[in-house]
């Protein structure tokens, strides 16, 4: 037994080292690049899967175009801005009309040092992997093509960033055989479900010339705008799919739909989901008012992404005929809108879609294309209630309480000219109310859950709004004991309604439907609101000064004050009312011309 403790004790160290050479051997794996057994799916053989974020990594060549026996330089580089690196790479070109084949053409080394040459199936060459596991942040290879090569070739690469984290078959550029016939197969990029690195940010250039764009402010630049929300579509070279391009600020998602009709509903919508610091790209169907359900079908792909500064970006690429699904070679409304989400599941979104102004065939020729968020019935109806409140009402309640002593001879169709203005416009108003107030139940088709309390209380001021004419015709006679009683109700029926009005407006401005610049819509309404108050605080403090000047018991004075009221009566109003007045109508018609611009912009 002791022998045996003696042997185990000198056998030790040697049992320790080769424990310690087999371990040290297993994590290395294939650090010296003989990678030969992935070749065909190009997966590392760690025992772990790939890493599901976009690879910060690029692949670029130095010409596009190609003939049989020409050379090609590839290169990999580090594509992030951070201090990324990559330990081990396998780079190899196919057929990009069918993936699966074998390698095409052969590698030429231009560092030994750093890369070797690999044999893919029966050609030696064919792939071209690292040598060593240092940290690298770019290499080249030569590629030289075959005699009868394919119409179009692309390049697919394998990248290992450390041993657990790696990304596989990173889609490469495509190139294609020089002055070679369109061939009858679709070319398409690696349909790979795991998204890349976008490395450059998407461009306004070319909208209306190369490509369709559909944007929020119009003309905006994503480029440049961090708050430019903005779609394009082109069409690829073979004309069998087309390439979209998303962005916007969002911290959840943003998406864009097809639709026939202007009613989201039975529609296909695309979306782009911030999941986790990633972003997510799918196909979904949208029946009737539910929230969408994603395709079962993976009909998307070139799929690229970029998350930045709360900026989504992303690009895919779809057939243009798929079974059973939105042909884009037909005419559609587009949809832009984005919103919140959590763990990947979105919300409602927060605005109101960007609605294309009319049907676009997307396979078609390439426009700068139009839209609004404010469907043409909700903008008619916040400009008549605007036209009904903020002028029509104001002026006539500014007339009746400051100049109903004034132009007592002067009548209009048997009536006092400042009754008759009074009545004119107040009767104007409520006509506008109620074609304004009609509108949203022709657009909604009903009573909408999702405005708050602005339609209830617009319901009180609909309501108000009929009950005043109907209290004014029903008014006793200016002898009448009950003359008081009619003129608090009218009072104070018109005050509740006024200011339940401006409650309401208040309140529209931030509907989805009407959204209004913030805040530039609160800024203009305050100051509308101090507007009305300041004139009629001029035209007080005028009369109360009038009065000051009455209480002196100077009999100059009494009889200037005797004068005054003697000119009064026979139609002349003090300049001052005149002015305050003047001054009154053309701020009241600036406002509502500045808001009525503001909804025609939207």
């Amino acid at each position: 037994m002791s022998q045996l403790h003696v042997l185990i004790k000198m056998w030790r160290p040697y049992f320790l080292l080769a424990v310690f050479t087999g371990c040290v051997d297993l994590v290395a794996g294939f650090s010296n690049g003989k990678v030969s057994a992935a070749c065909g799916d190009m997966v590392p053989q760690h025992g772990h899967d790939p890493s599901p974020d976009p690879p910060p990594y690029s692949i670029t060549v130095d010409k596009p175009t190609f003939r049989p026996g020409e050379n090609i330089t590839v290169s990999l580089q580090v594509s992030s801005t951070d201090s990324m690196y990559f330990r081990g790479f396998l780079i190899e070109a196919r057929d990009a009309g069918n993936l699966d084949s074998p390698d095409l053409g052969v590698f030429i080394l231009t560092d030994p040092n750093e890369s070797r040459l690999l044999q893919c199936g029966h050609t030696q060459g064919s792939g071209v992997s690292h040598r060593r596991a240092s940290r690298k942040t770019q290499v080249e290879a030569v590629w030289e093509s075959p005699k009868s090569p394919p119409q179009q070739v692309q390049f697919l690469v394998t990248v290992v960033h450390e041993y657990k984290v790696y990304w596989v078959k990173i889609a490469g550029p495509v190139v294609s055989l020089r002055g070679a016939t369109a061939a009858p197969h679709t070319v398409v990029p690696v349909q790979t479900t795991i998204p890349t690195a976008l490395s450059t940010p998407f461009s306004s250039a070319g909208c209306g010339h190369n490509k369709s764009c559909l944007r929020d402010p119009v003309g905006c630049q994503p480029e440049s705008d961090p708050h430019c929300f903005f779609l394009s579509f082109s069409n690829d070279e073979a004309g069998s799919s087309v390439m979209f391009e998303l962005s916007g600020p969002a911290q959840g998602y943003i998406s864009f739909a097809l639709s026939l009709d202007k009613w989201m509903g039975n529609d296909v919508v695309y979306l782009c989901v911030n999941n986790g610091g990633r972003v997510t790209i799918n196909a979904a169907i949208v029946s009737g008012r539910t929230p969408p359900e994603l395709a079962t079908e993976d009909a998307l792909w070139g799929q690229a992404w970029t998350l930045a500064d709360g900026i989504i970006q992303c690009r895919f690429h779809r057939n243009i005929v798929l079974h059973e699904r939105f042909n884009l070679n037909q005419s559609y409304f587009l949809f832009l809108a984005h919103g919140r989400s959590h763990q990947g599941l979105i919300h409602r979104h927060d605005r109101q879609p960007l609605i294309s102004t009319d049907q676009k065939v997307i396979t078609g020729r390439p426009e700068d294309l139009s839209g609004s968020r404010s469907p043409l019935l909700i903008k008619f109806h916040g400009a008549l209630m605007l036209a009904a409140w903020m002028w029509t009402v104001s002026t006539a309640i500014f007339i009746a309480r400051h100049f109903k002593h004034h132009w007592p001879d002067v009548t209009l169709l048997g009536q006092r000219l400042w009754f008759q203005l009074h009545r004119t416009m107040m009767v104007l108003a409520v006509v506008l109310t109620s074609v304004a107030f009609m509108l949203p139940f022709i657009y909604r088709g009903g009573w909408s859950k999702h405005a708050g309390s602005h339609p209830y209380i617009g319901c009180v001021v609909m309501a108000l709004s009929v009950i005043q004419p109907i209290m004014a015709m029903l008014r006793p006679v200016p002898e009448s004991p009950r003359r008081i009683i009619f003129n608090w109700l009218h009072f104070g029926a018109g005050t509740a309604g006024q200011i339940l009005a401006v409650a309401c407006v208040f309140l529209g401005s931030t509907q989805q439907a009407l959204l209004l610049p913030s805040p530039w819509s609160t800024a203009v309404l305050t100051a509308w609101l101090l507007w009305i108050m300041l004139a009629d605080l001029l035209i007080l403090i005028h009369s109360w000064s009038f009065r000051c000047r009455g209480n002196s018991n100077s009999d100059d004075r009494k009889t200037f004050l005797l004068a005054q009221y003697d000119k009064w009566p026979h139609g002349e109003i003090p300049k001052v009312k005149m002015i305050v007045l003047a001054v009154f109508l053309i701020g009241n018609t600036t406002f509502l011309a500045e808001f009525l611009k503001a909804i025609a912009s939207l």
